[in-house]
């Protein structure tokens, strides 16, 4: 009994210096992330930091606190030869648990890198046709992560709904960017298949973008755009063409509608950081990145009532309940 007694006490002794040399949460694994973006354009620091704040309040909120055994690490990739390339060397003999890639720059070259660590790509449109997934599926790797794409059929559906007797839609766009011309066959498509007809004019130079819009009055019910760096250049000159000749202008982005559009079913930043703490939550708690399957982002409606009345539009209840953001 006597023995018993001792080793007991000594037993709880060494637990108690255990204890006070190693506190739990010392004990306790600490896990890394790594968010890693690049400072290129369209990328912003406003974009970035939406994407954090959305990210980390997820995580959080999700049972994995920043700074208790959690350490997300942010690495932006100035513009510049072998930047990013320095940065992924530096991530992979960091040995962190997950990669998040925002933008397809800095997924792809990390997917590239290694085949090991589990990256959530964040904000890559077409995630099949950048390699990063071999199909729209959960295919068994060491990837998974959000599209920022809108579904060609919701941008139609948001067109027929703010401009119910649309039947012909213009769309301007820089033939030599390959993104922009991938960009209009997809729209070519999906336009195609419900009965709207698809205008295309061209314009090379931001210069060129005025022109352009004003060849499309008398053609068009309606003009739409997406992300063309040329167009986006000479925003303000398509606004003004929309706005004289009272024809609706509907982007895919909510800089646009600020600039002017009436309309934008837009994928938010903070909506990307949202989704994609999901995933990494999944993985943290031992999924296999390849085993959860990638996802759309999820898009809210932007409305700037100002550029509706200019441009001749009249938003219903329904819409105007609909919308995430109305601009006054």
């Amino acid at each position: 009994m006597l023995l018993k007694y001792f080793l007991i006490k000594a037993l709880l002794v060494c637990t108690m210096l255990v204890l006070v040399v190693c506190p739990p949460a010392a004990l306790a694994q600490v896990r890394t992330i790594t968010i890693l973006s690049s400072g290129a354009p369209p990328s912003s620091q406003e974009m970035r930091d939406a994407i954090r704040d959305g990210f980390k309040d997820t995580l959080r909120t999700g049972g994995f606190p920043e700074g208790k055994n959690l350490r997300i690490q942010f690495e932006t990739a100035s513009p510049g030869e072998g930047q990013l390339e320095r940065l992924i060397k530096k991530i992979i003999s960091a040995r962190v648990d997950v990669v998040v890639g925002v933008g397809a720059g800095p997924a792809v070259a990390m997917a590239a890198a290694s085949g090991q660590i589990p990256l959530v790509f964040v904000g890559v449109p077409d995630p099949v046709q950048s390699g990063l997934l071999s199909a729209w599926s959960a295919g068994g790797s060491h990837i998974t992560g959000i599209s920022n794409t809108v579904a060609g059929a919701r941008q139609v559906q948001v067109i027929r709904q703010l401009v119910g007797g649309a039947r012909k839609v213009g769309v301007i766009y820089n033939p030599t960017d390959k993104n922009s011309v991938a960009q209009v066959k997809a729209l070519q498509e999906s336009f195609a298949q419900t009965g709207l007809g698809l205008v295309e004019v061209t314009a090379a130079r931001p210069l060129d973008v005025g022109s352009a819009a004003r060849s499309l009055i008398g053609r068009v019910d309606v003009i739409f755009t997406f992300a063309d760096s040329v167009v986006d250049q000479s925003y303000g000159a398509l606004v003004k063409v929309a706005n004289d000749a009272r024809v609706p202008l509907i982007a895919s982005d909510a800089a646009s509608v600020r600039l002017g559009a009436l309309a934008a079913l837009v994928v938010l930043d903070h909506e990307l950081g949202v989704q994609a703490a999901r995933m990494v939550i999944k993985i943290l708690r031992g999924a296999r990145a390849g085993s959860i399957a990638p996802e759309f982002a999820r898009p809210q409606l932007i409305l700037n009532l100002r550029s509706a009345k200019k441009q001749g539009v009249e938003f219903s209840d329904a819409v105007l309940k609909s919308a995430g953001e109305i601009l006054k």
